[in-house]
């Protein structure tokens, strides 16, 4: 018993391919009748054609492989894509020390623990790219006594 007429229309009505549509067996003798889409839509509100879902990609290995980074795992230089600067842009990470390091200033300077003339030679060393980081600044502030003397 061929139903390749009902199973195009159940395919059309669906909106699916015809792979995906289901006679069932016990059915078949109603389909074979059904020549009409409204024929084959109310045989599908009685489930006797079905429409097989859409089978998807499981994220299964993809949720792993997130805990997993998420824990700190699989961060090695092989599952590196990209260059450094890729990863973080140049231009991003002098916007990060640059803002680190004027904090570090404006804290002392609020703290009152630097003149303002220091400050602004400072401030203008940081601008210049003067300090690899905030220990830098800190280094050369501490060798080159440019804290003021705190009374007691």
């Amino acid at each position: 018993m061929k139903l390749k007429l009902q199973k195009k229309l159940a395919s059309q009505v669906a909106n699916t391919s015809k792979n995906r549509v289901k006679i069932s067996p016990e059915g078949r003798e109603q389909v074979k009748q059904a020549i009409t889409k409204s024929d084959i839509i109310s045989l599908i509100k009685e489930q006797i054609i079905t429409v097989v879902p859409k089978k998807g990609t499981s994220r299964h290995r993809a949720r792993a492989t997130a805990l997993a980074k998420k824990k700190g795992r699989q961060r090695g230089i092989a599952s590196k894509k990209g260059k450094r600067g890729a990863r973080t842009p140049p231009k991003e990470k002098w916007i990060n020390k640059v803002r680190s390091q004027r904090k570090v200033l404006k804290n002392l300077k609020n703290k009152d623990q630097l003149e303002k003339d220091t400050y602004r030679e400072l401030y203008l060393k940081i601008k210049g790219g003067f300090f690899r980081s905030k220990k830098h600044l800190n280094l050369y502030i501490r060798q080159h006594n440019l804290l003021k003397k705190q009374d007691k």
